[in-house]
């Protein structure tokens, strides 16, 4: 809420009349003309930015402001750069807008103005001769501009490329890719003067010779992990241009390079000899006397190549050369990181070349091959080590690369030892979702990982929720079904054993539990181990569920309010229904009849967190309608055990959401017009059993400490027994005669079963209709259970009946001549 003072503010700046605001636009105007703007030029575009920003319209400001305002754009102040361009984004662009396009000098743009160019762009035509100006400013020598120009005018010209890319021609593209590789690969090697750095500030007293980051003297080409006092504009331009190296080579260069297998024979010779040559290149300006590494070294035919495959072979170079340099130990803390995150770029430019051309994979693999097997006993590079798994799921198969270990690593250590590093976490979960398409073919023991990949969810729910609403389908198979239904309905539990896991490790054996804390006990008794590995499963298939899980509930039973726990509970019903959802359309029967068993059973088998039980029953109860509606056969399949589970009083009143669904199920399908199998003793079996429970609850008041038996349970029984007994009907007298003395027992007025007096109006209601219907056996079986063709007629559009004849001589007859 705003302040009273800002409301203030807001109603004026709305309040305020056309003649008012054109004087203040002159005002401003002219104070814009002088040469020195203090603080009152400050304060005016304050109110002007209040002014537009509090309206619900965009308002056009006059031309000349328009202009003068675009010009404070580039001003040295930066406060009025950010003013003027928040204005003007609160205003329509002029009409003539496209004509500043090519007005405009690069060298005086900067973030702010470049980014409202950018957001007032109408059209593709409007940015492409801006384009062309930036290009040609990159084609200046660095004498021929400012030393700021080019150092700004990459940034600008990346943002371009990731929001409209077509912009760039042709003729574009290969000259920025002369700029890249000239940057890339031709930056000096020497520090300057000038005090600071980019990175972690000075590091040497002395201007002089670059250095790596173990403080040894660099001998090879310029890249973003080398150090020195400050740095040139050509080695900012070095690091600028390893920055959007991968945009630009995903966004320009496609796989349909390698369509062909002439141009894949072609390039293949031409990548195989520059590898096997290693004569120094003869315009390397970069190694003027200094050691030459065996990344350096290229063949002086890379100077015949087009602009793109030189390109290609620079980046490629200099990829190698940053995995060379990551191999050295940092002097800091904050430089190992550094060469983390170089590492992830590195090896995402490799696979995007391998991408682009097909024939840099077998000179490409050996070092990628080499950097995995460096670092994969060491988890603290788990995110460098997911985009060597994205290499290894593109390439792999064409390398013939055993891809095993990787997948070991990547699925069961990375959720099972980091399921709490929530970045991680989420560029892993980011891995899984873009290849989920490739990952079951190529990888088929992905599924196999669901208990360790649910890790993360049980950790972190909240915020990775959405991305296992995307994944779940792809864990979801005939063989983990049932299982990974059993491990849905645990998650809670995971969520709790991994909190006692984090636990465990951070409170010393030796001391005594906090309060709170008696399920850490639990965790670390042997007699109980075994209930809580199972829930830590790595991977699938060592059984469907724990025998004893009434005993693991009671162990965590005060974990049940833990806030990790119950975010984790909120989530499982929304994972439940995208399991049945993808279930129904894989699975046969038999299976579907494991799944309908699950849900009976596991129904009074939850953790006892605050609603989520009643939540699961709501969503068992949905798809169990469901299943049997596309199935009816399943009831007869399962008639025993949904009977045992109907003919349990208890139910009525601790399950009741399920209990109705599953006595409504019974009485609807429990037909042979359903199931030629379905025969009389299964139809009295069914009538007895929930017989016996109607009369009993009906007949005594509810146990002590419960309450009432909802309405709908009582109603829903008694449809079902309706349905039944007109179904046979050697059964309708025994109906009939309860329902009379339903009839006669609440004429006396209130009944010990029912507390409100119109529910009990409504089930006597329900109890007469009927009772009526029973009277006449023949209507009541076609009313209570009538035929599909009934309950979805098409008469309108059957040609076989008379219907469609009678509509159009009725319409022939209405109709005036």
């Amino acid at each position: 809420m705003f302040s009273h003072g800002s409301e203030s503010l807001i109603k004026q700046a709305r309040d305020i009349q056309e003649p008012e605001l054109q004087k203040f636009y002159s005002r401003l105007t002219k104070l814009l003309q002088g040469k020195d703007l203090g603080l009152e030029a400050v304060d005016s575009l304050q109110r002007l930015h209040l002014i537009l920003s509090a309206t619900k319209f965009t308002r056009k400001l006059p031309p000349e402001l328009h202009t003068r305002l675009f010009a404070l754009t580039s001003s040295p102040s930066e406060q009025l750069q950010i003013l003027s361009s928040a204005v003007l984004r609160e205003t329509l662009p002029l009409c003539d807008q496209e004509v500043n396009y090519t007005q405009i000098t690069p060298s005086l743009l900067n973030t702010h103005a470049s980014g409202l160019l950018l957001s007032q762009a109408s059209s593709t035509t409007t940015l492409s001769p801006f384009c062309a100006q930036l290009v040609r400013s990159l084609e200046n020598r660095h004498s021929e501009a400012p030393s700021h120009s080019q150092t700004h005018t990459l940034p600008i010209l990346n943002s371009v490329l990731t929001h409209s890319p077509e912009c760039l021609t042709e003729e574009h593209v290969s000259v920025l890719s002369k700029k890249l590789v000239d940057w890339l690969r031709y930056a000096s090697i020497t520090q300057v003067t000038s005090p600071g750095g980019f990175f972690s500030g000075s590091r040497s007293r002395q201007p002089g010779p670059i250095a790596e980051l173990d403080g040894t003297v660099s001998g090879d080409f310029f890249t973003v992990l080398c150090v020195g006092l400050s740095f040139t504009d050509d080695q900012w331009m070095n690091v600028y241009s390893f920055s959007m190296l991968r945009n630009w080579l995903l966004t320009y260069y496609s796989v349909s390079n390698c369509n062909t297998t002439g141009d894949t024979a072609a390039r293949l010779q031409c990548s195989l000899s520059l590898s096997h040559s290693h004569s120094p290149s003869n315009d390397d300006r970069s190694v003027d006397g200094s050691v030459i590494s065996m990344v350096s070294a290229t063949s002086s035919s890379s100077r015949l190549l087009p602009p793109k495959e030189r390109l290609r072979e620079k980046s490629f170079q200099y990829c190698q050369r940053v995995i060379e340099q990551s191999d050295r130990k940092a002097q800091k803390r904050a430089d190992a990181e550094l060469q983390k995150a170089c590492l992830v770029e590195a090896v995402c430019i490799l696979d995007a070349l391998c991408l682009e051309d097909c024939s840099l994979v077998y000179r490409v693999f050996p070092c990628v091959k080499a950097l995995y097997g460096r670092l994969s006993s060491d988890l603290s590079y788990a995110r460098v080590l997911l985009p060597i798994a994205q290499f290894y799921l593109n390439h792999g198969e064409m390398a013939a690369v055993d891809c095993e270990a990787m997948w070991q690593l990547v699925f069961s250590r990375f959720p099972a030892e980091l399921f709490n590093d929530s970045l991680l976490a989420h560029e892993f979960l980011r891995f899984i979702r873009q290849n989920i398409q490739n990952l079951p073919l190529k990888v088929p023991q992905y599924t196999r990982f669901f208990p360790n990949l649910l890790k993360l969810l049980a950790w972190d729910s909240p915020t990775l929720v959405d991305d296992y609403v995307d994944l779940l389908p792809s864990m979801v198979t005939t063989g983990t079904a049932v299982e990974l239904l059993h491990t849905l309905l645990d998650l809670p539990c995971l969520s709790a054993t991994l909190v006692l896991q984090q636990r465990s490790v951070l409170l010393p054996i030796t001391e005594p539990s906090a309060r709170g804390l008696q399920a850490l006990d639990a965790f670390r008794n042997p007699n109980f181990r075994g209930l809580f590995l199972f829930l830590l499963r790595g991977e699938a298939g060592s059984g469907d569920t724990i025998d004893r899980l009434s005993v693991l509930h009671e162990l965590l039973a005060e974990s049940a309010d833990w806030p990790r726990v119950v975010q984790c509970a909120q989530t499982v019903p929304v994972l439940l229904h995208i399991f049945f959802n993808t279930i129904i359309k894989v699975a046969d029967e038999k299976l579907l009849a494991q799944l309908i068993l699950v849900q009976l059973e596991r129904s009074s088998l939850l953790l006892n967190v605050p609603n989520y039980m009643n939540e699961i029953h709501r969503v068992f109860s949905y798809h169990l309608l469901k299943l049997c509606k596309l199935h009816p056969s399943l009831v007869v399949d399962q008639s025993h055990d949904l009977l045992e589970f109907a003919g349990t009083t208890s139910n009525v009143y601790n399950k009741e959401e399920l209990y109705t669904h599953v006595v409504w199920v019974l009485g609807e399908y429990l037909s042979l017009s359903c199931d030629s199998r379905c025969s009389v003793r299964h139809i009295t079996s069914c009538f007895e059993a929930l017989e016996a429970v109607l009369f009993e609850i009906t007949s005594s008041a509810p146990p002590p400490g419960g309450v009432c038996p909802n309405p709908r349970v009582v109603t829903t029984l008694m449809s079902a027994l309706a349905k039944l007994a007109s179904r046979s009907h050697d059964l309708i007298p025994r109906v009939s005669l309860f329902l009379s003395k339903l009839r006669t027992s609440s004429r006396g007025g209130s009944v010990s079963w029912c507390s409100d007096e119109d529910d009990l109006v409504a089930i006597v209601t329900r109890g007469e209709e009927l009772w009526s219907l029973l009277k006449t056996p023949g209507v009541a079986q076609s009313v209570l259970t009538p035929p599909a063709h009934v309950t979805k007629p098409q008469w309108h559009r059957d040609t076989n009946v008379a219907a469609p004849l009678q509509l159009r001589t009725l319409t022939r007859l209405t109709q005036p001549q």
